[in-house]
């Protein structure tokens, strides 16, 4: 039987972040929900998605999450795997992270 996949909604630095993961459990350190095994989508080339690329880049090498629990908004067991976003708390609009482009010639 297949493992089962959770996504966790959190708030860090004013954001809403939505991971998956498929380990979930209270942490030895005290107030704390571990999240371990994190789980993105490996694109080749061409990078489809910058916010997904950004939460890959940010958590690589990360074996465990360990969140505090107030900040926690929900944990949910999924069937399958959405997409990753970070989002402004205030608004609930998606943070993307644009695109750099040159400086204008003075």
């Amino acid at each position: 039987m297949a493992k089962p996949l959770y996504k966790i909604t959190f708030l860090n630095h004013g954001k809403i972040y939505q991971l998956y993961g498929r380990h979930v459990a209270a942490s030895s350190l005290w107030g704390f929900t571990e999240v371990g095994e994190l789980v993105f989508d490996v694109h080749d080339g061409i990078v489809v998605d910058p916010t997904e690329e950004r939460l890959r880049d940010e958590f690589a090498g990360t074996k465990v999450l360990h969140l505090p629990m107030q900040s926690i908004v929900r944990i949910e067991e999924v069937e399958r795997k959405g997409q990753s976003v970070i989002r402004d708390a205030e608004s609930g609009e998606r943070v993307v992270t644009p695109f750099p482009l040159p400086s204008k010639p003075r």
